[in-house]
């Protein structure tokens, strides 16, 4: 049985194949990446590394030949981008025989009034239609997400949100990639949806539980939207970033990320690491850098 990753040189794609490789032996693992050469490390250690780039259909068509199971991590970009490369993704795995899917999706991605959510049920509804056995990882918010918040709050700043109470279910995104090995890899998770996410908090409690973490308080600045904005560009944040960064805290206040759930521990045993542990663990690795 042949598995393949896409996107495995990237931040959540790596940290799948270094989970699979505990498991599955080498030879077994193929990984899809734009640029083979960032991936040699991997060739080394005896994973295939096959060029296939999302805008490019000819190189996904040999990307994909012979896979069996295949995990389409979700692209970067605008939405119209994005859902245009994943079509290109699952269309080339339907041409290429490809056994079963699995995306990795948005909470709640069928109803969700989120910015991000279009993209996602494009992707699902061209999964579905396929045929081919799937299953939607369903993933809350990465905790990695806010490791710029949690180095303002190292430096003296305080935790500056306009997302209201609205909750999230943050998770650290070796959590995600954990769950999205072990549907790979596994048996069982044919046409099934894991809506993945940790204990469902407030900016409010993320910034307590940071603070018991970091052994002080740290002040939560509650603002508006333009505000907001205003303070990122005066972070230093690009000005292309902004509006996408703003629309996150709009998503989160209007509630779209507050899905609560235990899959994490149907596909890992035990539930999304606690938060003050994942705290301690982005923290840890701030300083070590």
């Amino acid at each position: 049985m042949k598995m393949l990753v896409t996107g495995a040189t990237g931040k959540l794609g790596s940290k799948v194949v270094e989970t699979l490789l505990k498991t599955v032996p080498a030879n077994q693992l193929a990984v899809s990446v734009r640029n083979p050469e960032k991936a040699e490390g991997l060739r080394a250690r005896g994973v295939e590394v096959r060029q296939g780039d999302f805008d490019r259909t000819e190189t996904l068509d040999t990307a994909f030949a012979g896979i069996d199971r295949l995990l389409i991590i979700s692209a970067d970009g605008d939405n119209e981008t994005r859902i245009r490369q994943h079509t290109n993704a699952v269309a080339a795995a339907e041409r290429a025989g490809v056994k079963f899917i699995a995306y990795t999706s948005i909470a709640n991605a069928k109803e969700s009034k989120n910015f991000l959510a279009p993209t996602h049920q494009a992707t699902e509804e061209a999964i579905l239609k396929t045929g081919i056995p799937y299953s939607f990882l369903r993933n809350n918010w990465y905790l990695d997400n806010e490791i710029s918040s949690i180095q303002g709050v190292l430096a003296g700043a305080p935790w500056v949100t306009s997302a209201g109470n609205g909750k999230v279910g943050w998770a650290l995104q070796q959590d995600y990639a954990e769950a999205a090995a072990a549907v790979l890899s596994g048996r069982g998770h044919e046409n099934t949806i894991y809506e993945l996410s940790g204990k469902l908090l407030t900016q409010e409690e993320l910034a307590s539980a940071l603070g018991t973490v970091l052994g002080k308080e740290v002040p939560v600045q509650q603002i508006d939207d333009a505000t907001y904005a205003d303070i990122m560009k005066g972070a230093g944040v690009p000005d292309f970033l902004i509006p996408m960064l703003v629309d996150i805290q709009k998503g989160i206040r209007e509630g779209t990320l507050e899905i609560e759930s235990n899959d994490f521990e149907k596909l890992l045993g035990r539930p999304g690491t606690p938060i003050t542990e994942a705290l301690t663990q982005i923290v840890n690795g701030i300083s070590t850098k």
